[in-house]
């Protein structure tokens, strides 16, 4: 096992892989910019270090300064949480070529599942079920609208080393697909510095299924169940819950089994999320598959109660999985909302500023997520999430009850957040009766978008 490992992240991600450092008995190092100083993470490890400047690309996502901090400090490991550098196969080899543990898979799966493209025809050829696209990378608006008409309006267009929502569009016929597809190669251009992209037939109307995987290196894989993400914004999750409502026993095994094998024919080893779209019809279809800890983790461990961030290390270690298909039960449900530092009233601009007075509520089935605390500033340079409220109970409706009374007892004081949004949301008959598709939030709070 190892005896120390730093954590390439910063927030609440950063301080959930320290308290489960700490409870294995393993030393932490956090790093941070200089706009983090004071943040939580770096106060809770054992050693912290300043690797630059408050931007991304001077601190969090600069690969040289985060290995010579690891280096420096003597760590064995790197933790990159999700986010930053997580995803980024030069890293992990570069890891590798240190001779540092890198808590996720090898930077060849990486590569070959970060280029969506390639992900696509790697699942198609293991006779994984993936949505009718472009086999071959498209460059040009020319190329690509021919591709489109093969396909049928209307089509998702996608950067190839996208994520997070960013390069990416809906044509919905040929008038407007140029306009869309520039849009979004100049958005993949500015976010990825890449400009190939694919043309995918769109799936109206469907659920957003993902299920966690776990994979040793000695051939073991597992799957851990659901988690419905539907409800987002530009492409961006406000809710998660597990298991989800709009899956039936026979559909849950089919896409579990599925989920296995798109890892397996990946050569997959972590922790990973195989993420599907499913139809109206139970018809699903793999979209990507993530090769890091997701956000929304939490309500898988839940409803399993096995600590994912402890499985990573464990894994990373060489160690073999200790649970079998056969062990994992989902108990109960479980919700998660992401509380964002943010005026859901000003098209969701970002809020940052000093929180003046907080009250974070606990009790039976409540878990908070959060780097924040009085008196923190919220800086202007990242992310706008500051707290996951995750909670569990015996049965979905038990769930969402808890999850008002818990959203109705915080206090956020000094910035604006989405917490009365995602209230609301808790209030809406269709979310309550498990009715979501991707388009809930357009459609029931259309005042919003």
């Amino acid at each position: 096992m190892f005896n120390k490992i730093l954590i390439a992240n910063r927030g609440e991600i950063a301080v959930r892989i320290i308290r489960a450092c700490r409870e294995m008995g393993i030393r932490t190092v956090a790093v941070y910019s200089e706009a983090d100083r004071d943040s939580l993470h770096t106060q809770l490890a054992d050693e912290s270090v300043c690797i630059g400047k408050a931007q991304a690309a001077d601190s969090y996502l600069n690969i040289e300064r985060i290995l010579s901090a690891t280096v420096a400090v003597k760590a064995d490991a790197i933790h990159p949480g999700f986010g930053f550098l997580s995803e980024n196969s030069r890293f992990a080899a570069l890891c590798k070529a240190c001779s540092i543990a890198f808590i996720g898979p090898s930077s060849e799966v990486i590569e070959k599942l970060g280029n969506k493209q390639e992900a696509r025809n790697t699942m198609s050829a293991a006779g994984v079920p993936v949505i009718p696209g472009t086999k071959e990378p498209v460059f040009d608006a020319s190329h690509g609208k021919r591709y489109a008409e093969q396909i049928g309006y209307p089509v998702m267009i996608k950067a190839a080393l996208g994520g997070g929502g960013k390069g990416m569009r809906i044509a919905r016929g040929e008038q407007e697909f140029e306009r869309e597809f520039n849009n979004a190669q100049r958005e993949a251009v500015n976010g990825f510095a890449d400009k190939t992209m694919y043309i995918e037939k769109y799936i109206e109307e469907p659920r957003h299924i993902e299920f966690q995987i776990l994979a040793d290196n000695y051939g073991n894989i597992i799957h851990l169940g659901e988690r419905d993400c539907s409800i987002q914004r530009n492409h961006q999750k406000l809710v998660e819950e597990s298991p989800s409502a709009g899956l039936n026993e026979e559909i849950r095994k089919k896409m579990g089994e599925t989920a296995v094998r798109a890892a397996r024919a990946a050569n997959y080893t972590n922790a990973g999320t195989v993420e599907f779209l499913l139809d109206k019809n139970n018809n699903f279809y793999f979209m990507e598959m993530n090769t890091r800890i997701q956000v929304e983790h939490g309500v898988t461990e839940m409803v399993t109660g096995i600590d994912l961030i402890k499985e990573q290390i464990k894994i990373a270690a060489g160690e073999r999985l200790n649970i079998s298909q056969e062990d994992v039960v989902l108990r109960g449900s479980a919700i998660e909302m992401r509380i964002n530092a943010e005026d859901p009233y000003k098209n969701f601009a970002s809020s940052p500023g000093t929180i003046s007075h907080i009250h974070i509520p606990g009790g039976n089935g409540v878990r908070i997520d959060t780097a924040v605390y009085q008196g923190y500033s919220i800086p202007p340079f990242y992310d706008s999430m500051i707290m996951k409220v995750i909670v569990h109970d015996s049965s979905r409706s038990l769930a969402i009850s808890k999850m008002k009374s818990v959203l109705g007892e915080i206090i956020i004081d000094g910035v604006t957040t989405n917490r009365d949004f995602q209230y609301e949301i808790c209030c809406n008959e269709k979310f309550k009766k498990g009715n979501v598709t991707t388009n809930f939030i357009s459609e029931e709070f259309a005042d919003f978008m």
